[in-house]
């Protein structure tokens, strides 16, 4: 047992990251805010909480030029993904949102091999398919949801496109720092455009006491602790088994949404047939990864 944690502490790891990540769309339904200003709270609140960390930590927070303005970059692209993340909630609901940013996997199966200049691998391709199949069962999408199922797919390939990007980032520099930066670039970006566009009022910026409170929680918990997690793990594991790991979010997610919202949550049991197959999908790529690492490092192979 303990050897077979030590061998997966990683993957575990990086699934309790999920599960505050799967909590996030309950805050984003919790939260009474637009989306504009959600984002840019929460983007603002992480840079802050980041920032606060590395210097009591005492930690140099420099980066060259080039270095900066990628990480400026990534963090607009994660900006766009929130965006459209809680936009698809506002104009579908928790589920449908959550069903479309599982395709993330796909197109990172596209995206890293393209990034990376490597081959396509089939079982990556597979088992992609097999999540879209598994969310599929799960989630019978009505035509009134299209739209919100479309800013879900669009978002899906942001966070693919940011989580490939990240996959070079984070062999150059430490993770609280890419995501501090990552994190500033995309509240920049979200309040450059506010300002030009004049959406800067009190109005739409005024919050409730809840809402400071799970904003806080989003800001803190849900961006600062799991962003900088999620940076950190691609060390030991790569950008598409981190992608199907998120692929697990719905199934977290709405789990989360039936101990917080009560019995209007329970599935059908063609639901657990679904979260089967994304179950399967998951821990499939994690036993083939290791197996590949294993095989890769034995005698043999050196030889």
């Amino acid at each position: 047992m303990i050897e077979w944690l030590r061998r997966y502490k990683n993957y575990l790891y990086l699934h309790g990251i999920v599960i505050i990540f799967g909590f996030t769309a309950i805050l984003g339904e919790l939260i009474t805010l637009s989306t504009g200003p959600k984002v840019l709270y929460r983007m603002g609140i992480g840079f802050f909480g980041i920032l606060l960390f590395l210097l009591f930590r005492r930690k140099s927070i420099r980066v060259g030029k080039k270095q900066l303005f990628q990480l400026l970059g990534a963090g607009v692209v994660i900006a766009l993904h929130w965006i459209l993340f809680f936009e698809a909630i506002e104009v579908s609901n928790v589920s449908v949102t959550l069903a479309a940013i599982s395709s993330a996997s796909l197109f990172t199966a596209i995206l890293e091999p393209i990034v990376y200049r490597r081959k396509v691998i089939g079982y990556e391709v597979a088992l992609s398919g097999l999540v879209i199949v598994g969310l599929g069962v799960i989630f019978q999408v009505e035509g009134g949801y299209r739209l919100g199922m479309f800013y879900g797919i669009v978002s899906a390939f942001l966070a693919s496109l940011f989580t490939v990007i990240n996959g070079r980032l984070v062999k150059q520099h430490d993770a609280s720092t890419i995501s501090m930066y990552e994190l500033l670039g995309g509240f920049l970006a979200i309040g450059i455009y506010f300002v030009c566009t004049g959406g800067l009022s009190v109005e739409s910026f005024s919050m409730t006491t809840t809402d400071l409170i799970y904003m806080l929680i989003l800001g803190l918990i849900c961006t600062s602790l799991a962003f900088v997690g999620s940076v950190a793990v691609m060390k030991e594991i790569p950008p598409f088994s981190v992608s199907m790991a998120i692929n697990m979010e719905p199934i977290y997610g709405i789990l989360l949404a039936l101990v917080i919202f009560g019995s209007s949550e329970f599935m059908s049991p063609m639901f657990y047939v679904g979260a089967l197959l994304v179950l399967l999908s998951v821990f499939g790529n994690a036993y083939l990864k290791n197996k590949k690492k294993r095989s890769d490092m034995s005698p043999q192979a050196a030889q």
